[in-house]
């Protein structure tokens, strides 16, 4: 057990559950229920998917962490099909709810920390429906109007300046956030780890690398040492 509080953030896309191995099923199903007629839907499918999976890539530059719908039809009625039916085939990996409730348990702060859909509400509904948001002590958004670094600094005017203890598939996302007091949790999801290179994680400090959730506690334990 950790002797001390911390504040333990999860992104939720490839670190609580896999949304990824679904896309393609999920914009076939959106098309067949947005498009009855159009031919050739799992042709369609197969390169939507390609398509969005490119916006998984790391941005650097003047990215600032704020969500913008790449194309117009991750806008409107069919990409709020298609996150339904994406919500609806999206798997908990392993020990998620487990160990969520274990840090509950330990008394840390588990906030959900994630970035928004490209429309606005889209990210809570999917949380609702994985079944693990009301495990979350609190569930903070970026994205819309909302940068990385102003969520964190959320975090930090909330809970003050304890342990954050960060995890994410998506590693090109802590750097340049956070604080001294942060440490930096990759969590490996094959989907995403294609685009991390060895540069992006030899510019994260107190870096540390799991391949599944049980394995954060360990962590935890090393840390509170």
């Amino acid at each position: 057990m950790c002797s001390f509080l911390m504040i333990i953030a999860f992104d939720f896309d490839g670190t609580l559950v896999d949304s990824y191995s679904c896309i393609e099923e999920a914009f076939y199903r959106a098309l067949r229920r947005t498009y009855p007629w159009f031919p050739g839907k799992r042709y369609m499918a197969k390169l939507l998917t390609k398509i969005e999976l490119q916006f998984e890539r790391p941005r650097f530059g003047r990215h600032s962490g704020k969500i913008k719908a790449p194309m117009k039809i991750f806008q409107g009625k069919f990409a709020r099909i298609w996150f339904e039916e994406r919500a609806k085939l999206t798997k908990p990996l392993e020990g998620a709810r487990e160990v969520l409730k274990e840090l509950k348990r330990e008394g840390h702060i588990v906030i959900s920390f994630s970035a928004e859909d490209f429309i606005p509400g889209v990210k809570e509904y999917r949380l609702r429906q994985s079944g693990l948001y009301d495990i979350f002590d609190d569930v903070i958004i970026f994205g819309h109007g909302v940068s990385i670094k102003e969520a964190f600094r959320l975090v930090r005017e909330k809970y003050g300046n304890e342990t954050f203890v960060w995890v994410d598939d998506k590693p090109w996302r802590f750097i340049g956030n956070g604080d001294e007091n942060t440490e930096y949790v990759w969590m490996y999801f094959p989907y995403t780890a294609r685009f991390v290179t060895k540069e992006i994680l030899d510019k994260i400090p107190h870096l540390h690398v799991i391949y599944d959730l049980w394995s954060l506690l360990d962590v935890l334990r090393r840390l509170s040492v």
